[in-house]
């Protein structure tokens, strides 16, 4: 990067004038843009394109503005360093949102809906968004429900479920997914078999990081066999650990209700003598949710998650940090993310090697390994003094609750990028929000994403001054 000074400005980016501003120009890197997949159908020598039906709707009608220009892209970073030097080149994506012009006739569009891993707050509501949005947006009256995750596509044919706006109208209002869902049975020649003969021209699956893997699978066999149909993955996971995108849907309802659970927790600890309340949050290989739900919360006296270490005997560790705590103010409240300490917990061969239908190593349960060690380490250091610890695990009153406000609009944001990406032709690709602009992300790109908490910013360093927890620096020990 090469920054210029603006005439009369007389310094250097970093510098600041003392009585007035400055203006700077900066020159910044090149743009890679990471460019969607589209179908052969959708190319410039394919057949003419097909007018949006959204310009003819009776009751609404688009301003100017409304459709995406087809040079419209989005920034991965939406900010910068001007004295270091700056990514380069930078990575862009395309924007998502309507096109004036439709690369898919809706007449002859045969779409297929998929839930698929496990339940997260707001499944239902993107089910909704996409039946209502594909028949009321743009008319395509063939939609279905394929029950059971992917197995669900070379299922019977009671798995395959004509929906419409009036069977789906209130599903916003239910936990769960209504279509089912199960994990595994993902055998890639028997799905594709499957989606081919029943004549479905469009793939919605909506799932966590898992899905988006297997809906890479799908798109590369659709493209190896020559098949005209669009595939597009919808980010699902609670734990908000698909990167690229700022978050999945179903985040902001589990930390919602996890306020619940630590404000119970908080409750036991505070009415017990030397009272400890322990909450385990989901969150295998990011502690998300807990960081958030700590910083909501302001009860939690120490937050654990899978980024950072902790042990728990000695100076600086986890149980003379709250010994400490209860001394001080006469209880404490920990909360722990599911993969946090599983190095710490005792395995054996057969454990080390048990994975689940998803192909993910099975964790131990830290929660109760954390109750019982506290416990044991109490009664060994301090005997003659009162203890009681209460452990709640929410895991499961989280996941099927229905989505909170924000979440459902988010879902419904959603659902409708991904229905106006595919109607223009995209395929293999996931939409979501990249710095608050929706844009279109390829597929494989996500399927490889991770999203963990940067212990680094200032997010965490917010956790650590609302606790005062220690660092877990063995060099304490």
């Amino acid at each position: 990067m090469d920054p210029t000074a603006a005439p009369g400005s007389g310094g250097t980016p970093g510098d600041s004038d003392a009585t007035s501003p400055t203006n700077t120009t900066v020159t910044l890197p090149p743009l890679t843009l990471r460019d969607v997949p589209r179908l052969a159908s959708s190319s410039p020598a394919a057949a003419a394109a097909v007018p949006n039906p959204i310009s003819r709707h009776p009751y609404f009608h688009p301003p100017a503005n409304f459709y995406i220009s087809p040079g419209d892209v989005s920034l991965r970073h939406a900010f910068f360093d001007l004295v270091s030097a700056a990514p380069s080149p930078l990575v862009a994506y395309r924007r998502g949102g309507p096109r004036r012009d439709l690369a898919v006739d809706p007449a002859a569009a045969r779409a297929a809906l998929v839930t698929c891993g496990g339940l997260c707050p707001g499944l239902n509501t993107v089910l909704r968004e996409l039946v209502v949005g594909l028949q009321e947006l743009y008319g395509v009256r063939h939609v279905f429900g394929v029950a059971a995750g992917y197995r669900g596509f070379y299922g019977a044919d009671e798995d395959h479920v004509r929906l419409h706006p009036a069977a789906v109208d209130d599903w916003h209002k239910k936990g769960g997914t209504v279509l089912k869902t199960t994990r595994g049975g993902f055998d890639l020649g028997k799905i594709v078999d499957g989606i081919v003969a029943r004549g479905y021209t469009q793939i919605y699956a909506i799932g966590g990081d898992g899905t988006m893997r297997g809906a890479l699978a799908i798109f590369e066999e659709f493209k190896r066999r020559g098949l005209n149909i669009s595939i597009t993955g919808i980010p699902k996971t609670v734990d908000n650990d698909i990167g690229i995108i700022d978050r999945s849907f179903g985040f902001q309802t589990a930390v919602e209700v996890a306020q619940q659970a630590i404000d119970a927790a908080h409750v036991e600890a505070v009415s017990a003598v030397n009272g400890v309340g322990i909450v385990k949050l989901m969150g295998r290989s990011t502690g998300h949710i807990a960081l958030h739900a700590t910083l909501s919360s302001r009860d939690v006296d120490c937050c654990l998650i899978p980024e950072v270490d902790f042990y728990l005997e000695g100076k600086g560790g986890l149980f003379e940090f709250l010994y400490e705590r209860i001394k001080k103010k006469g209880h404490a409240v920990v909360v722990v993310a599911e993969g946090a300490g599983q190095e710490l917990i005792p395995r054996t061969d057969d454990q080390k090697r048990e994975q689940d239908e998803s192909g993910n190593t099975v964790f131990l349960d830290v929660g109760p390994w954390l109750k019982s060690e506290l416990g044991r380490w109490w009664k060994r250091e301090h005997p003659d003094e009162l203890f009681t610890v209460k452990y709640i695990d929410p895991t499961y009153m989280i996941r099927a609750v229905p989505a909170n406000a924000s979440d459902n609009l988010y879902c419904t944001l959603l659902a409708h990028s991904a229905i106006h990406g595919v109607m223009a032709g995209f395929t293999g690709f996931v939409p979501g929000p990249i710095n608050g602009t929706y844009s279109y992300i390829p597929l494989e790109d996500v399927a490889v994403a991770k999203n963990p908490v940067d212990v680094n910013d200032h997010k965490w360093a917010w956790v650590r001054s609302v606790t005062n927890q220690p660092d877990f620096l063995k060099s304490q020990a």
